[in-house]
């Protein structure tokens, strides 16, 4: 079958010339239209950020080993054995057993690890120390303002009045929790939706949202029915994009953080815009009982360790299978570390540094910044010294993952920080995935996106579905003689939701998730 024969089989065409002929082949800007369409899709990124509450301990988290039996000298109740660790042939620290998800993960180049995180003037209050890793301050200033709501703030001068609105429908800031944390909070107005519980999102699903009514009211009552009608309206787009993710990979029931991350899964892939999440995961404070006297390879630690590691490594399978996966970064933060000498009581006390850690499909990999090097001599008030102020890392995650320029950087950071590598030119995929054959760009898109694969047997049929697996169009099937295919297909008949095309070239399947607008 010749190509323009194969080409009456599509289900739903569009004019390609007159598409191309409006942008032209070439813009103003001198990108290209492929460059056009990749850059579309780019732009269209999520950090999620996991805060492990309470002060991890990082180095029974990455174990140093150089120098691991002078850590056996201070930490002689907690140290976890050497034979026992999850070693890599190049590296100079080892995983916690507990940490088997991660270290794939690391081992594929998805997972970077960065030593010794955190401030200089290190304050040692939970309460004190949490608001200078949110507020992104020095630790001898009193900031109200968390990082990302002054991020937001910029993008976001007049919210929240007209908010949402057509081009802003969905929530700018989602956080799982029991009440708005300062990270989002902006100079003047907060800026993110609260999930108080896992149940109560569930419960949302169900919920028969109404509007509310507009009785006549002074400025503090306006405001406050503002802010309940955006709720309403954020809270009716929030469920629509949780309804449109039917399926998912398996999730570890009785993980809190794991069932957060399926919510944020399912958002994602539901179409929600919104580019910035916060979970939680909570109670590393262990001053006591961190480890089990008798088995050192459980405990507390090892327990939340356990929940990180199958939390995190859940929610990327999860991405990959909904198609998320590559416009998806997470970091872990905590307000500190532990002290280098362990306590009597089978614990740590608050300390200064820690290992941070950034995943995802496009995390730089590798490590920054060397295991600290522990000498036998330590005494119970000395501490890790500090690799990399935490506003780096906030720095090159604004610049490098959401394209922010210097000097909005400098505002949201409130100072000037050399960036340190953490977003990687190339995707990398799982080692045990094969390659998907099939990219689909601009996506999320509003009109068309251009599909493109290389056929090997010839013969192909290519779908699109919808959520409940009905095809809704059928783009193309018979004999292909040309190597490449490649289709500008109209999705401008179809409501706004998430769909699947899918492939079926040489016996086998397929499938590419995209989102209509």
């Amino acid at each position: 079958m010749k190509r323009r024969t194969f080409l009456r089989h599509a289900g739903h065409s569009m004019a390609v010339p007159a598409f191309l002929g409006g942008w032209g082949i070439n813009n103003s800007l001198g990108q290209s239209f492929t460059d056009f369409l990749r850059l579309a899709h780019e732009t269209d990124r999520v950090l999620v950020l996991i805060y492990l509450e309470g002060g991890n301990d990082g180095l029974n988290t990455l174990v140093p080993l150089v120098g691991y039996h002078a850590l056996q000298k201070v930490r002689p109740h907690i140290i976890l054995p050497e034979n026992e660790l999850l070693k890599s042939a190049s590296e100079d620290y080892a995983w916690h057993p507990a940490l088997s998800g991660l270290r794939s993960l690391y081992n594929e180049g998805r997972l970077q690890v960065i030593h010794s995180a955190g401030y200089p003037e290190q304050n040692f209050s939970h309460f004190r120390s949490t608001d200078i890793w949110m507020s992104g301050s020095d630790a001898n200033k009193l900031v109200t303002s968390g990082w990302t709501g002054r991020y937001l703030e910029n993008l976001h001068p007049n919210f929240p009045a007209d908010y949402p609105n057509g081009q802003h429908p969905h929530p700018l800031a989602v956080e799982m929790g029991h009440g708005a944390s300062m990270l989002f909070q902006g100079e003047r107005n907060g800026f993110s939706m609260v999930i108080n519980e896992v149940e109560n999102f569930y419960r949302l699903l169900d919920l028969d949202l109404e509007e509310g009514a507009d009785p006549k009211a002074g400025d503090k009552l306006r405001h406050i029915r503002l802010m309940a009608r955006q709720s309403q309206k954020y809270g009716e787009e929030v469920k629509k994009a949780a309804e449109k993710t039917v399926k998912q990979k398996p999730y570890p029931e009785g993980n809190k953080l794991a069932q957060q991350l399926k919510i944020v899964s399912r958002l994602i892939a539901g179409g929600l815009n919104t580019p910035l999440y916060l979970v939680r995961l909570g109670s590393f404070d262990t001053h006591d009982n961190q480890v089990e006297e008798s088995n050192r390879k459980l405990g507390t630690h090892a327990a939340l360790l356990k929940q990180l590691d199958e939390g995190i490594l859940a929610f990327m399978q999860d991405l990959e299978y909904l198609g998320s996966g590559d416009r998806v970064m997470g970091m872990t933060f905590s307000e500190f570390g532990r002290r280098i000498v362990s306590n009597a009581s089978l614990g740590t006390d608050h300390g200064t540094a820690a290992p941070l850690l950034i995943f995802g499909n496009k995390s730089h990999g590798g490590n920054l910044g060397k295991a600290p090097l522990i000498t036998g001599e330590e005494e119970y008030r000395d501490n890790l010294p500090m690799q990399h102020d935490f506003r780096q890392i906030y720095t090159s995650l604004l610049s490098q993952w959401f394209s922010t320029d210097k000097s909005t950087s400098e505002i949201v950071t409130k100072g000037e920080f050399d960036q340190v590598p953490v977003v990687a030119n190339k995707i990398r995929k799982p080692s045990n995935q094969p390659e998907n054959p099939i990219k689909v760009y601009p996506n999320p898109a509003k009109d068309y996106v251009k599909v493109e694969f290389n056929v090997k047997q010839g013969y192909l049929r290519l779908e699109l579905i919808d959520m409940n697996g009905k095809t809704v169009a059928r783009v193309a099937e018979g004999q292909w003689d040309d190597p490449s295919f490649e289709e500008m297909v109209d999705l401008t008949f179809l409501p706004a939701g998430r769909y699947i095309f899918r492939l079926w070239e040489g016996g086998r399947f397929y499938s590419h998730h995209v989102i209509k607008l």
